[in-house]
């Protein structure tokens, strides 16, 4: 049941009529050895990871370790529940928990990696956000969250996850594809529905660059993981609507790694370019901003 890229995960998926999900719990039984009761107890420990992060800030604000962040998803969540979102409840929910988890993650707590500590808001956002709305129960999101870590696998195995590398386009961009594919089957839909909207989630956010302001991952990471969110319900209506996307999963991803090894190191974590370098984002850290660094 292994699989090398999106066409071969969807060969799998026809030839055994399996949702994504499926196929990766056969290759995570066979590649560590367990049971598929052992495998997803541990998937539940995965989720309960990711609720406890995604909650717990909206009870009591976690102060971010370089102190940029912190309170902004209790914010939300607030302006949510007395009724003036303009975003409707489902993206606001998201929104409040994928900065709460950042505030969890910035303030040394625990996460899951989906598939890094930056992203880590952006797929138990969404989840979390449709579970609420749907009334989805645990053990329903468990096949959501296989079908995730099949496309976190494949842009690992095939690109990069890594700002340092590709850029945020690497970390919120593979983070959102992972959300809405899990979105997508979530709601019962087929594999290639799924992977057209992981697509169209690369797509949108086409050469984000990673730009942490004093080198945290805090800011703007915190607000990127609200964006992709937005962006991964965006791709997953779009797919649940019948919309086709044009370029293949597996050619998006060979894009996003051709952009992010194009882009300036300046855009690559350094903190040298983008956001990092405005002016207030320097005295937000006690520093004065110079000229990003010169090409040699």
């Amino acid at each position: 049941m292994d699989f090398k890229n999106g066409a071969e995960l969807l060969a799998l998926c026809e030839n055994n009529g399996y949702p994504i999900s499926e196929v990766m719990v056969c290759r995570e039984c066979h590649q560590m050895e367990m049971t598929r009761e052992a495998v997803d107890e541990r998937m539940l420990q995965v989720l309960e990871i990711m609720q406890r992060a995604a909650s717990e800030p909206l009870q009591k604000s976690r102060n971010s370790m370089g102190g940029l962040i912190g309170g902004e998803a209790a914010l939300v969540a607030r302006h949510c529940r007395e009724g003036n979102s303009i975003c409707g409840t489902t993206l606001s929910t998201a929104i409040a928990a994928a900065m709460a988890v950042l505030e969890v993650n910035s303030s040394m707590g625990l996460i899951v990696a989906a598939p890094t500590a930056g992203s880590s808001g952006v797929v138990p956002g969404v989840l979390l956000a449709l579970q609420k709305s749907h009334g989805f129960s645990d053990a329903s999101l468990l096949p959501a969250l296989y079908n995730s870590s099949a496309i976190g696998y494949l842009a690992m195995r095939n690109t990069t996850v890594a700002g340092a590398v590709g850029g945020c386009q690497a970390e919120v961009g593979v983070a959102s594809a992972m959300a809405a594919s899990a979105a997508v089957e979530l709601m019962g839909r087929t594999p290639i529905q799924c992977l057209d909207a992981a697509s169209t989630s690369l797509m949108n956010l086409l050469g984000l660059v990673c730009d942490p302001v004093g080198g945290l991952v805090e800011y703007p990471c915190q607000n990127r993981n609200a964006m992709g969110v937005a962006n991964a319900l965006t791709a997953a209506e779009l797919s649940l609507s019948g919309i086709r996307q044009l370029i293949p999963f597996d050619e998006m991803l060979a894009a996003m790694y051709q952009v992010g090894r194009r882009l300036s190191p300046d855009f690559r974590e350094t903190a040298m370019g983008g956001c990092a370098v405005a002016p207030s984002a320097c005295a937000a850290c006690g520093r004065s901003c110079g000229t990003t660094r010169q090409k040699v």
